[in-house]
């Protein structure tokens, strides 16, 4: 045993210290030697006091090598904590005893080593794979000396009915258990693969070391015998007891997964959480079963413990946004989102269209009245209810927005069970990583969707929106239908009550769009919800009676929180660009509809197949007042033809994210006033980026200021103008959380109150916000820091240009700026750009106050799925760098 050969560890750390157990393996009075990796020694020749200490337990086939960077981060002066990371009995540099040690014998077994260290509270216990089940037997045994559990991919229940993970069938296999783990090292090997990146070679043997040889293996073999396949087996009633008592332990608890686990899959978490609903969650993803190599998890869990140190053993409260209700000052009333359903289902309007579908013949395929919509959702709500839906259940809905999808939503928000929308704009594999993430009780589907999830294996009781034949129904695995719910629903004879009486309570899980990274789950409260709707009705005046085409899928479900009545145009919803001007003239013909919602890439084709209107379609268009369009920028040029097909129409641009919707409005007229400023120079700070106008009633912004390296670290927020950096937004309707995503969380709500959008931009002094792009598309080039946007919009005035990207090539402060340009025609195979073409793209880019270094050209942009219009800049700078370096082009 050579410490000094362990990277990443320091030698003063690894010690032995000889322990009299009281396991019932071992005859009264042995000994037993255990070796831990300790930094109390360390701390105290440093005069740092610890704020506790962490007891980190390993799994099969690890050792206390997995905690450190544990060691290593608590043994700075910054956050003091003395780590005691053991070698399990049999395992790693510890003894071995010759015993087969079963669960209880192996939490009996730290508590004989705690005792012999005198470990003193507060404890945090640390825990993995196996090691995660023991590490909570001691906390449950020792709760008098607990101040939190922290758990990284482990397990502490296996479902009835389901099998335990095929790897580990396959290690527990009569022909390959004592060959695959104790004979020879493959379990060892086959468990170090999965690290996402592949170990370094020197961390890999390091890793080896204490299993060389089949006699140091044994402990390996045992461990994976002792897991308890059912109830027959002689540690299920240990488990059992640790997987009950998690139920009543109160003290903070952080749980950090890898998602990409074969063994410890996410059903594992979800068991989990149900079992800790307090836990603060962080799933990194692309990291598996070895999360602690995968990603760095000693930041976020010192930053956690941090921030319940003051306050132990209780959690500590995340910071509150703006209780402030749009509007107005104070608490107003809470009016539930599915209220105006119930007032318009019972009122005069009852008999009157609420929600519509437009089939491909141009006329409405299926509608409900307010009545009808109403009772349809309390017969769904019933029925679902007998189905075990119920509040906090989690039901992801894979529906096409229309009627179905409406009446399904609104039942559920009523039943408090909380919606999960991952449309299918997120991509096959976007969406299957969201969906498993979520974790849903439910899955509602058409099926389609419900195939997808047959095939991919997405988690959750599976229910059709139509009655399907028996040999479909098994096929996909489903149960019941919306339908035959509804039937059983409208059965019973009364209503009951909404479940939803918490307004703080999760209410909904959306996805971003994804085009800058992983979609993220945003978790949203009822009072959100409703704020939501709120300050959509105030900003933009649309009330009851009001007529709504929803183009795009929020606002096909917002509709009827508004009392609008909507129509969804016939589409495809997770493509916008499908959107025809003829599709759109029907519409609104259908319903006599004064307001259009519809993404940018929608209004591109709507532009581009105007011509084919007659004067029905035109006439219909032009009795449109306001047309919202949002979701990417859209510029000036688009809204000015807009504006040829809908002159009646006041055309507005909002500005906001799936974190908080809407954050600013402008109008046409006030982007065409803001760029005529911009270009005379009359209003300091106006120009270089997109004028998002001003901020919508009860939001408040801010700017956190560009550093040299093109971070905005800094927690002071300013509202000077000309002052650029990542954009900061307070408002009732900003999202609760981050979604199973703590460390995401809270980087977003620094400083206290605020939600950090990911956006960089300025304001002017007038007030208005000019967006200037992506805090990630930020290019830190030699003595200058450049956001994309505005260098962009100067290149997209070329006419030969359609749309342009800047992205930045080499490392962070000496990067190249690189202009990667879709022309008009299209070039036929991307690469460097003609030098005329290039040298046009210079001298429009100058212009702008940007030096770029290379022009390249593509047939095609590279943009994100749902809105059909973000460019994504991060996959444009990895193929530039790959042409510039002399590569093969291809395609971006």
């Amino acid at each position: 045993m050579v410490a000094s050969s362990w990277p990443g560890v320091d030698p003063e750390w690894s010690r032995s210290i000889n322990v009299i157990s009281t396991s019932a393996v071992d005859a009264p009075g042995t000994t037993r030697r255990w070796h831990i990796l300790d930094n109390g020694a360390q701390l105290a020749r440093r005069g740092l006091t610890p704020t506790g200490t962490l007891l980190c337990v390993h799994g099969n086939p690890t050792w206390s090598y997995l905690w450190r960077t544990l060691l290593s981060a608590g043994s700075k002066a910054a956050h003091p904590w003395r780590v005691v990371a053991v070698d399990q009995l049999d395992m790693g540099y510890s003894e071995r005893t010759g015993t087969f040690r079963r669960l209880q014998d192996r939490i009996n077994d730290l508590g004989d080593l705690s005792d012999a260290l005198d470990l003193q509270g507060p404890v945090t216990t640390v825990g993995h794979d196996w090691g995660g089940v023991i590490s909570l037997g001691w906390a449950l045994a020792h709760q008098e000396q607990l101040a939190g559990v922290v758990l990284t991919n482990t397990a502490v229940h296996q479902p009835p009915g389901s099998s335990i993970p095929p790897a580990l069938q396959l290690a527990l296999h009569p022909a390959v258990h004592r060959w695959g783990t104790t004979t020879s090292d493959a379990f060892l090997r086959v468990t170090h693969s999965l690290a996402q990146p592949p170990l370094p070679a020197d961390v890999r043997k390091a890793y080896m070391a204490p299993y060389r040889g089949a006699q140091r293996r044994s402990g390996v073999g045992n461990f994976v015998a002792d897991i308890p396949v059912d109830a027959t087996h002689p540690s299920y009633p240990a488990l059992l007891s640790v997987a009950d008592g998690l139920r009543g332990l109160k003290v903070p608890a952080l749980m950090m997964w890898g998602p990409k686990d074969p063994i410890f899959s996410d059903r594992y978490l979800k068991d989990l959480i149900d079992r800790l609903p307090h836990s603060d969650v962080h799933r990194f993803e692309g990291a598996g079963h070895l999360v602690a190599e995968d990603r760095d998890i000693a930041s976020p869990l010192f930053q956690w413990l941090a921030g319940n140190e003051a306050s132990l053993p209780s959690p500590a409260p995340l910071p509150s946004h703006n209780p402030q209700t749009p509007g107005g000052s104070g608490t107003r009333q809470f009016r539930p989102f599915w209220d105006s359903v119930e007032v318009l289902a019972t009122g005069a309007a009852g008999g009157e269209t609420a929600v519509a579908e437009m089939g491909p013949d141009g006329t409405v395929s299926r509608s409900l009245s307010w009545h009808q919509l109403h009772r349809n959702i309390l017969d769904l709500e019933a029925g679902l209810r007998d189905l075990g839906v119920g509040k906090g259940s989690r039901v992801s809905l894979m529906v096409p927005p229309g009627v179905d999808l409406t009446v399904t939503l609104y039942a559920c928000l009523r039943l408090g069970a909380v919606v999960v929308v991952a449309d299918a704009g997120l991509g096959t594999k976007g969406l299957s990583r969201a969906v498993k993430g979520a974790t849903a009780d439910f899955i509602i589907g058409i099926d389609k969707a419900l195939l997808a999830a047959s095939l991919l294996g997405w988690p959750g009781r599976r229910i059709s929106v139509r009655d399907l034949p028996a040999i479909r129904r098994r096929m996909l695995g489903v149960e019941n239908s919306l339908d035959a719910l509804t039937r059983r629903g409208s059965a019973q004879p009364t209503a009951v009550p909404s479940d939803a009486s918490d307004p703080d309570a999760p209410a909904a899980v959306l996805f971003t769009s994804g085009s800058t990274g992983p979609a993220k789950g945003v978790l949203y409260t009822h009072r959100q919800l409703t704020a939501m709707r709120d300050t959509v009705a105030g900003t933009f005046g649309i009330k009851e009676g009001s007529r709504l085409v929803a183009g795009f899928a929020p606002f096909a479900l917002l509709g009827p929180a508004l009392g609008a009545v909507s129509v969804t145009p016939d589409m495809d919803v997770t493509a916008p660009r499908t959107l025809t001007a003829q599709a759109l003239a029907d519409a609104v013909t259908a319903i006599e509809a004064t307001v259009v919602f519809a993404a940018p890439a929608a209004l591109h084709n709507v532009v581009a197949t105007g011509h084919a209107l007659d004067e029905t379609g035109r006439a219909a268009l032009s009795r449109v007042s306001l047309l919202l369009s949002a979701g990417a920028p859209v510029p000036e040029p688009l809204l000015a033809k807009v504006r040829t097909l809908l002159p009646g129409a006041s055309l507005h641009t909002p500005y906001g994210m799936t974190e908080a919707l809407p954050v600013t409005d402008i109008s046409l007229e006030e982007i065409q006033e803001a760029e005529a400023e911009a270009a005379s120079g009359s209003v300091p700070g106006a120009g270089n980026g997109v004028c998002v106008g001003t901020p919508v009633q009860g939001a408040r912004l801010a700017i956190i200021p560009l550093e040299a390296d093109g971070r905005a670290s800094g927690s002071s927020p300013v509202t000077s103008h000309g002052i650029t950096g990542e954009i900061l937004v307070s408002a009732p309707h900003v999202k609760d959380s981050y979604d199973r995503l703590w460390l995401t969380q809270q980087e977003s709500v620094n400083p206290a109150g605020w939600h950090r959008t990911g956006d960089v931009g300025h304001f002017d002094a007038v007030g208005r916000l000019w967006v200037e792009g992506r805090l990630a598309h930020v290019v830190t080039a030699p003595g200058a820091v450049v956001t994309p946007v505005g260098a962009e919009q100067a290149i997209e005035r070329l006419d030969s240009v359609r749309l342009a990207a800047i992205v930045g090539v080499g490392p962070t402060g000496t990067q190249a700026v690189a202009a990667v340009v879709e022309t008009v025609p299209p070039v036929r195979t991307a690469g460097p750009a003609t030098p005329q073409l290039a040298g046009h793209v210079r001298r429009a880019a100058l212009d702008a106050g940007v030096q770029v270094s290379a022009v390249l050209a593509v047939p095609a942009q590279p943009t994100d799925v749902r809105h059909n219009a973000k460019i994504d800049r991060a996959r444009l700078a990895r193929w530039a760098a790959r042409v510039l370096a002399g590569g093969r082009p291809g395609t971006p």
